[in-house]
């Protein structure tokens, strides 16, 4: 470790700015922030230095830099645009014992100041040394997309419950509790700000810990049509904290590795015909294994709302006082038709959109045809496969023409993605002519058109740069 870590207490600690320029400008509103007593020399600053330290704690010197300024400072930051200036600060600083940050120059000045991810009382610093600024901001902004808003107010209130816990429970049983509160119900409703629930919520789990049974929650979780890009922050961080995941075949398992490696896993898949826990059963696994106190993933390809019978799912929960969170998916109509460059809707072509089921729960397609089939509108029909013809001739028995454009999309968001384009009158035909499988998506309507201008997917490069997203070289 080439440089010791640490975070100072600046408040209303002597802090001493050399420079008015840009860089200066950050370096005072951090300092400020951090509620240092802050000495600003500089003969000239720029509009929004004067900004930032307008009827804050800053005593301005409108003159350049002498060797006295640096008596009886706790911190300096020399950001002139002189290098000579700037060295003879660090000198006179380090001859006196007192920290001196040069900016962009690491190699001159006793520490380098840290990009930072504010949710405090939670301060994350991420440093190079020095060696890439570039970096360690890529590397914050991830950890900005990554830890909620609401952290903070999560250290908070368990700083408020220390003392009551120290009381209540034994040292031994200290670190326990909390682990199992921070990876559950109570931290999740702060991150939904509910802070008043989750504090009534700490005082029951006090009160019935480690004897008392405590209810575990249900995560019914959209994990979008694929690509594991697609999926939400809030769905890969209740992925990494379920105890038991329950997962559908839809499910990739790019996916399944990114949720907690120690889960528990139960494959409750359903194909045509084929379904390997009935429905009524996952309703009850998800019941009995809460009611155990897991936490438990529902974990189910696209939108759990959107032909993933989700709803059926969560009247069971609620109807035996089960917790459940329900975080929506990127949904296989949105997801695939931007992965092949079709849009659901264009002002030229089509004023609204439909989402249809090829597949009703008696095994029949007896849907509203005569809706289906009006013009000026994008038809998505989802597991139409195996009703295909009865699809085609009945939309085309109400009306809609046989050489409306229309598009198969076979995995889509995935590196296996297939589009197939025909029309309505072709479906039948284009599908045993391309062997394609499930999943499929069908999509009918003038928009199919725009394929051939607007597709952009091409699965191979974007592995490629998804792994490059993933893993991106350390920049110089």
């Amino acid at each position: 470790m080439d440089r010791f870590p640490v975070f100072l207490d600046l408040h209303n600690r002597p802090c001493l700015v050399v420079g008015g320029g840009k860089v200066a400008e950050r370096k005072v509103d951090s300092l400020l922030n951090a509620g240092a007593a802050l000495t600003l020399v500089s003969p000239e600053i720029t509009a929004e230095m004067d900004i930032i330290i307008s009827g804050q704690n800053v005593q301005h010197h409108a003159r350049l830099f002498t060797d006295n300024d640096i008596n009886g400072q706790f911190l300096v930051v020399a950001a002139t645009n002189n290098p000579g200036v700037n060295a003879h600060i660090a000198s006179l600083a380090d001859a006196r014992n007192v920290p001196v940050n040069v900016v962009n120059d690491a190699s001159v000045g006793s520490f380098i100041i840290p990009s930072v991810v504010d949710r405090s009382p939670v301060t994350i610093a991420i440093s190079t040394g020095g060696a890439s600024p570039v970096l360690a901001r890529q590397l914050r902004m991830r950890l900005e997309t990554m830890i909620s808003p609401q952290c903070g107010e999560l250290a908070g209130i368990t700083e408020e419950y220390r003392d009551i816990v120290k009381k209540r429970l034994p040292e031994a049983q200290r670190k326990t509790f909390w682990e199992q509160a921070l990876k559950g119900t109570f931290a999740e409703l702060v991150y939904a700000g509910h802070e008043d629930d989750a504090r009534r919520l700490l005082d029951e789990m006090l009160a019935a810990y480690p004897n008392g049974k405590t209810m575990g929650e249900v995560y019914l979780v959209g994990a979008g049509p694929g690509d594991p890009d697609l999926l939400t922050f809030k769905a890969l961080r209740l992925m990494q904290q379920a105890d038991v995941m329950v997962y559908d075949r839809l499910v990739s398992k790019s996916i399944l590795d990114m949720a907690n490696q120690r889960a528990e896993r139960i494959y409750v898949g359903k194909e045509k015909a084929n379904h390997a826990v009935p429905q009524d059963k996952i309703n009850d696994l998800l019941v009995e294994l809460a009611k155990q106190g897991k936490r438990v993933l529902r974990l189910k390809g696209g939108d759990p709302f959107i032909f993933g019978r989700g709803g059926e799912e969560i009247e069971t929960l609620a109807e035996n006082g089960v917790p459940f969170q329900v975080v929506p998916g990127i949904t296989a109509a949105s997801g695939c038709s931007s992965y092949a460059g079709i849009p659901l809707t264009h002002r030229d072509y089509a004023q609204s959109c439909t989402f249809a089921t090829g597949h009703l729960k008696d095994g029949t397609i007896d849907l509203n045809w005569a809706q289906l089939s009006q013009p000026n509108q994008t038809v998505v029909f989802y597991m139409g496969l195996t009703g295909i013809e009865v699809i085609s001739q009945k939309l085309q028995a109400f009306g809609r023409s046989g050489d409306t454009p229309a598009a198969l999309i076979e995995q889509g968001t995935t590196r296996n993605q297939r589009v197939h384009i025909g029309t309505v009158a072709t479906l039948p035909q284009l599908v045993k002519d391309s062997g394609v499988r499930a999943p499929t998506l069908t999509i009918v309507g003038e928009v199919v058109n725009l394929h051939d201008k607007l597709h952009w997917y091409e699965p191979q490069r974007h592995v490629i740069a998804s792994e490059f997203s993933r893993n991106p070289p350390v920049e110089a």
